[in-house]
């Protein structure tokens, strides 16, 4: 994670949480998404430890992937174990290959995404966020993303605002609202004239 640039203004700890929350919490339909609030508690470590990879499922996975090559549904699985795990380039190959069988669904190619940006590519992570919002326009997840992506991966103050405020004009009340709201709350402390900065070969 390229966050140096940054690491005065944006790397307190609330706001580091908030951006692990959004990060962590993209795929959807599979795991618990905890509120910011509850995302925030645990004072004792702010990494996770990485669930262990259960090589039985995994086995399983594959061998119906082996058997149904149009199915994206044991890839995607494949992309959560892997993921789950941090063993981020095996997600980016099946999430890939999920994506390139179901174009249309863009929790799964924002979950690639978030591997991207994970693999210290996050000009790739936001090519495909923006595949995502051909999708769908409004996918909270994916501009909540393509918020702190701009911010630690790029280095994009203003970016990252605009995206964060897009989030809450969309949906104020929801999960995804009120963790852009804190984010953005966070931001705007540590750099009161509005997060301008000079952007990266300017």
């Amino acid at each position: 994670m390229k966050s140096d640039a940054i690491a005065v203004g944006i790397a307190g700890i609330l706001f580091g949480l908030i951006a692990g929350w959004v990060i962590g919490s993209q795929q959807s339909g599979r795991r618990v998404q905890p509120p910011p609030s509850q995302a925030a508690a645990p004072a004792q470590s702010n990494t996770p430890t990485p669930a262990l990879l259960d090589d039985t499922k995994v086995t399983a996975y594959k061998s119906v992937a082996e058997r149904e090559p149009t199915n994206a549904k044991p890839r995607i699985e494949l992309g959560n174990l892997y993921f789950d795990a941090e063993r981020y380039d095996e997600a980016i190959k099946w999430y890939g290959e999920a994506v390139k069988l179901d174009p249309r669904d863009p929790n799964v190619s924002t979950d690639l995404g978030v591997s991207y940006y994970y693999t210290n590519q996050p000009d790739r992570a936001l090519e495909q966020f923006n595949q995502s919002l051909k999708v769908d326009p409004k996918h909270l997840k994916t501009i909540l993303n393509v918020g702190v992506v701009k911010a630690f991966g790029k280095q994009d103050l203003e970016g990252a605002e605009a995206a964060w405020q897009q989030v809450i004009t969309l949906a104020p009340a929801s999960p995804e609202g009120q963790a852009a709201k804190r984010a953005l709350d966070s931001l705007r402390t540590a750099h009161p004239t509005g997060g301008s900065t000079t952007k990266p070969g300017a």
